[in-house]
């Protein structure tokens, strides 16, 4: 079937959720086909898993007429996404340089945004950044055979993110196997949900399950059943200090941080805001350093 890929899980909604975080989409821009349902199978045994197909949804977009017009092929992709990019921004009164990549053998576009106000186009938890990148998305594969991805950033924030949610995991995952009690975190996207899980799929004494409906699922950290603990408060009570640690961190007010980094800030998350206050700090200080080497 053209444009579908199947998708294999212990059930349904874990397949559904690997092929959204392997698309980079949320429930509402794919169609869903289940072939076949999970089954237990009788006492366990001969038990199945949940086989789904998925395809990304077709969704006209106005783009400009000469994007429209043209033949999308591997040496004008990126010009087609710089184009439709370019008209975007413009519309919304945006100076950014944009550099793509076209990766021919994993079949996939890499866009790079650079500018002086990003964090518009990035918005709370990354939101307006995802929704760019599928209008991009929509826009490359039009008319293209198969399914090419589009990766879209600005200010390396997808790695930034990624180190945020892992940070996140591991002190969640210390906090349960502390109180032996289950935490849930916020909704996420299912790419971010699929980064929790990953990292901590290996662990010893923790379990991870995603609950809710789109767009409010989220994911639970709970103990592993039958987990026993040799001398736990002393493993993960006050003996540790990595958990508690991070909870003393702190960084400076709304208020000052919007006033230090402009008003356009006010929908950031708190880990973003620490996040952005580095990366600022860091480029005003390569920006110092270079005029200093310049003078001299």
């Amino acid at each position: 079937m053209e444009g579908w890929k199947e998708y294999s899980a212990k059930t349904v909604d874990e397949a559904t959720e690997a092929a959204l975080a392997e698309l980079n989409l949320t429930i509402d821009q794919v169609e869903i086909e289940v072939l076949e349902r999970e089954s237990s199978g009788f006492l366990g045994f001969h038990s199945k898993p949940a086989r789904i197909n998925v395809r990304v949804k077709t969704v006209e977009v106005n783009e400009p007429a000469e994007i429209a017009e043209a033949m999308i092929s591997n040496s004008d992709i990126c010009n087609t996404a710089v184009k439709f990019l370019d008209e975007v921004l413009t519309a919304m009164d945006i100076k950014a340089e944009i550099k793509v990549d076209y990766n021919v053998e994993n079949e996939e576009i890499n866009v790079e945004l650079a500018g002086d106000d990003m964090g518009v186009l990035i918005g709370k938890r990354g939101a307006t950044l995802d929704s760019l990148q599928y209008l991009v998305s929509l826009v490359v594969n039009k008319e293209s055979e198969k399914y090419i991805k589009v990766k879209l950033d600005t200010e390396n924030y997808r790695e930034r993110r990624k180190e945020t949610l892992e940070n996140l995991a591991h002190n969640i995952a210390i906090k349960v196997k502390k109180t032996r009690r289950n935490v849930s975190l916020e909704p996420m996207n299912p790419y971010e949900r699929r980064i929790i899980h990953s990292c901590l799929q290996n662990d010893k004494f923790v379990e991870t399950h995603s609950e809710g409906e789109e767009p409010y699922r989220k994911v639970v950290i709970t103990l592993k059943k039958g987990v026993q603990f040799d001398d736990n408060r002393r493993r993960y009570g006050r003996g540790n200090n990595r958990f508690n640690d991070n909870n003393k961190k702190k960084i400076s007010s709304s208020r000052e941080f919007h006033k230090k980094y402009g008003a356009d800030t006010k929908d950031y998350s708190t880990d973003y805001k620490k996040d952005y206050a580095a990366y600022l700090e860091s480029k005003a200080a390569a920006k110092a350093a270079a005029e200093a080497e310049k003078n001299n």
